[in-house]
């Protein structure tokens, strides 16, 4: 497993479960190079993984190799799978600063910018969500679609078969019966709602009747580890005193859109899994010319309502509420996988196929994620006063 950052390490680990119970079949963790790399060791170390330093990796031969994130993979010395690390394939490829003529901008995972190398195609496996993301491989990256694969989305999958547990993730955030739960859920960069409108925060839990609303936020992991962890939850302290309920880096995040009643966001791809679970889905800002109009976040992009931040924030969400249906964003949903509830069965069939080895007998099992844990106000006084 190569893992790059704790987001696409997050992603590796529901495809590392599936290796579960298979004595024939020992895995291995590397850290490979990223900019956003802080807090994998971590990550690692919290689930116990047996981790090869980078500089040795690249020196074995593996039978088997999946990342979920680009760097230095064509050093690896394995058949290798890449999949994504968040709703599909749906971020275009920032253009650097500087001079030369403007070139069209391909979709970030499927062009030959991180696919190709010397004219080869370096993965031997491209893992899609859905068949229309093989059409945008065609156009952007044309000699790697012989090695696409059409396998579903994980967390899709699994916010589905977590569900049923919705009033155990709500007690697990400290949502009542009577509460409505907004998620506030941020991508990073300073384009996201955390960069350009981290006041939002403090105006909710201002505004927002506490008879009425529980407000939870989650933020990309790159969020955390790009401005430190003690840097967070200082930023957030007195949000945290007046109960905003803040989910760590390292906690599931699926378990909170499964509680949610609403969710406001960007274009990041946790909003566009919120359409997933229910929720009313409302966006802050404009993705601009950061997502593939043609991908779920693109869909949702230009399908949802915007939260007007010069407005009365309950008269919104009052709205918000009085207008969504369940099948408000039935395209967008359609639109993350093509093959519903089958990830892991076909996941575990392409590792199997390329490991050369028969699967095993038993059929795997969607399973619901862990109930999500909270930041705790008491962390930030416990760190600052060196308890």
């Amino acid at each position: 497993m190569v893992v790059h950052t704790v987001t696409s390490g997050q992603r590796l680990l529901d495809v590392a479960r599936l290796l579960a119970a298979d004595l024939r079949v020992q895995v291995v963790f590397t850290i490979a190079p990223d900019v956003f790399s802080n807090g994998v060791a971590e990550l690692l170390r919290r689930i116990g993984g047996v981790t090869l330093p980078w500089r040795l990796a690249v020196r074995e031969q593996f039978d088997l190799a999946i990342c979920a994130a680009y760097g230095g993979i064509e050093n690896v010395h394995a058949p290798l799978v890449v999949m994504p690390h968040g709703a599909g394939y749906s971020k275009l490829v920032s253009r650097r600063l500087g001079g030369g003529a403007v070139a069209a901008r391909d979709v970030y995972g499927l062009s030959a910018q991180e696919l190709v190398r010397d004219g080869t195609v370096i993965p031997s496996a491209i893992v899609l969500a859905h068949t229309t993301e093989r059409q945008r491989l065609a156009r952007s990256c044309p000699e790697a679609v012989a090695v696409a694969e059409v396998v579903g989305d994980a967390s899709h999958d699994r916010l589905v078969a977590s569900s049923p547990e919705r009033r155990a993730y709500r007690h697990a955030l400290g949502v009542a019966d009577e509460h409505e739960l907004v998620v506030v859920t941020s991508t990073w960069g300073p384009d996201s709602l955390f960069g350009r409108h981290a006041g939002l925060l403090r105006r909710m839990l201002t505004e927002l009747p506490r008879q009425r609303y529980r407000i939870a936020a989650l933020l990309h992991p790159n969020i955390w580890f790009g401005h430190g962890i003690w840097q967070i939850r200082t930023w957030l302290a007195d949000c945290l005193r007046d109960k905003l309920a803040l989910v760590p880096p390292e906690a599931d995040w699926r378990g909170v859109l499964v509680a949610a009643d609403h969710v406001v966001g960007d274009h990041g791809s946790v909003a566009v899994y919120g359409t997933v679970c229910g929720a009313s889905v409302s966006l802050v800002g404009d993705a601009g010319d950061e997502v593939d109009p043609e991908s779920a976040a693109g869909l949702l992009a230009s399908a949802a309502p915007r939260l007007q931040l010069d407005q009365s924030l309950p008269a919104q969400l009052r709205r918000a509420a009085a207008r969504h249906h369940p099948g408000r964003h039935a395209e967008v949903v359609a639109r993350l996988t093509s093959a519903p509830g089958r990830f892991d069965r076909n996941m575990r069939r392409l590792m199997y196929r390329l490991l050369r080895l028969p699967q095993p007998l038993v059929i795997p099992r969607t399973d619901p994620v862990p109930p999500p844990s909270l930041v705790s106000p008491a962390d930030h006084v416990a760190r600052e006063g060196g308890r």
